[in-house]
């Protein structure tokens, strides 16, 4: 059934406000898909915080206008699902990765976080990056790390006392 052009406004405008606020996007082929692994992907991306959609190309590239996403637009070809991570960058590149290794039809065709297309090679690369969770932790185990070493160097000059105290009871 064709859409509207009013329909079609909303979905174009529904998506650029999503990729306005997006970390990244990834784009991948579904070509042979059956619904019901369709179905169990968009379960999957709820659950990691990734908007998922399947629209028409020639409207993707309308909403990604004026979006950090627009740069993404000679890759657009063929039957393609969206997925924009709103949480992590690499939210949306995960969640294809994984499914990919289950369904052997889904074929990420484009990557961008923002700065430039980067094709299917850069899949591990982004599918990888950290989420915010993960980043923090990181960066407060930096924070710490110093401070830690400077605690335990202060306490060795006691206990070394202590242990120059013992040998010399311990020889007498």
């Amino acid at each position: 059934m064709a859409l509207g052009l009013e329909a079609k406004k909303l979905i174009v405008k529904e998506v650029n406000e999503v990729a306005s606020e997006a970390l990244s996007v990834a784009v991948a082929e579904y070509r042979g898909m059956e619904v019901a692994d369709m179905t169990r992907l968009r379960v999957q991306a709820r659950q990691q915080g990734v908007y998922l959609k399947v629209i028409r190309n020639t409207l993707a590239k309308r909403a990604l206008q004026g979006t950090k996403f627009e740069d993404i637009e000679p890759a657009l070809t063929g039957p393609l699902v969206y997925g924009f991570s709103i949480d992590a960058p690499g939210g949306a590149a995960r969640l294809f990765k994984d499914f990919a290794k289950e369904s052997k039809v889904l074929k990420v065709t484009a990557l961008s976080i923002g700065n430039g297309l980067m094709g299917p090679e850069k899949l591990d690369a982004v599918a990888s990056l950290p989420t915010r969770d993960e980043a923090l932790a990181k960066l407060l185990a930096t924070f710490k790390a110093p401070v830690s070493k400077f605690v335990r160097t202060i306490n060795e000059v006691p206990t070394k006392f202590v242990r120059v105290l013992s040998a010399i009871k311990d020889a007498k």
